[in-house]
């Protein structure tokens, strides 16, 4: 009768010897732990706990809450601070509310006086105006910053210049009288374009021919008036600000213009 061959051993290490070596491993590494923290030196170590609590605690509790006294009083302390530290947080919340307001209260008052200051200014402004029969000629609006005279670009230049009409001199000879009525103050003239593309050999853009309309009108005041210079700003905007539609040939031409800005004694800064 034939033999029965053996069965052939499991392969690999049996169950109870990987469960021993893991067993094995977790003591070392609790050995090894126990030693390192043997060897600290209490002093640092108690310098250094201060040290982080003191950093990033925002109790006054949480330098002791390391190393010394009892963690329930401890913990009872902080939550004690916590709530102190909550209410001043909304306190602090509520005052900058409070600060807001206020600083919307004066913004206000100050828009409030401002627009008077302009109101009062216009009102004599548009006297003069109609004394010197420019209301045809020149048009006016009022902001809480200034007062603002607009004149038509077809009064003060030909197409494509920037060198003053004959008829425009005279218009500008009796805004100047006006003018230095406020000459203490600042006095802006601006240069506006409609959006038709100019390139010649003079203007390479609209904004070189705005901010030459705005300087010739700038130089020709002064020529004329004894305007302090350092109070008179002059600019060209080119056609980024219209105020017509720049489709029709209507609103072209009222995009085509100067304007000068009368500051109030609030706005005026020079």
């Amino acid at each position: 009768m034939a033999k029965r061959p053996q069965d052939e051993p499991p392969k690999g290490a049996p169950a109870w010897q990987s469960t021993f070596a893991d067993l094995m491993n977790l003591l070392l590494c609790f050995f090894v732990l126990l030693f390192s923290m043997s060897t600290v030196d209490a002093q640092k170590f108690q310098i250094i706990a201060a040290s982080f609590s003191q950093t990033f605690s925002i109790f006054d509790a949480g330098s002791n809450s390391i190393g010394e006294g009892m963690l329930i009083g401890n913990g009872i302390s902080q939550l004690t601070e916590l709530d102190n530290y909550i209410n001043e947080v909304g306190k602090m919340a509520e005052n900058a509310q409070t600060e807001w307001e206020e600083m919307d209260d004066i913004q206000s008052e100050v828009q409030e006086v401002g627009l008077q200051q302009s109101e009062a200014m216009a009102e004599k402004i548009e006297e003069a105006l109609a004394e010197n029969e420019l209301q045809n000629e020149v048009e006016m609006q009022v902001t809480a910053q200034y007062v603002q005279l607009t004149m038509k670009g077809a009064l003060l230049f030909d197409s494509g210049s920037a060198e003053l009409r004959e008829e425009a001199k005279p218009v500008l000879d009796k805004i100047g009288l006006i003018l230095e009525r406020y000459a203490e103050g600042t006095i802006e003239i601006e240069g506006h374009t409609d959006n038709i593309p100019i390139s010649t050999s003079r203007f390479a853009s609209n904004n070189e021919l705005s901010g030459s309309r705005a300087i010739s009108v700038f130089d020709y005041l002064l020529s004329v008036t004894n305007l302090d210079p350092a109070h008179i700003k002059n600019a060209g905007r080119g056609e980024y600000v219209p105020v017509a539609d720049n489709s029709t040939a209507e609103g072209r031409a009222k995009n085509r213009r100067v304007e000068i800005r009368i500051y109030n004694d609030l706005s005026s800064v020079n």
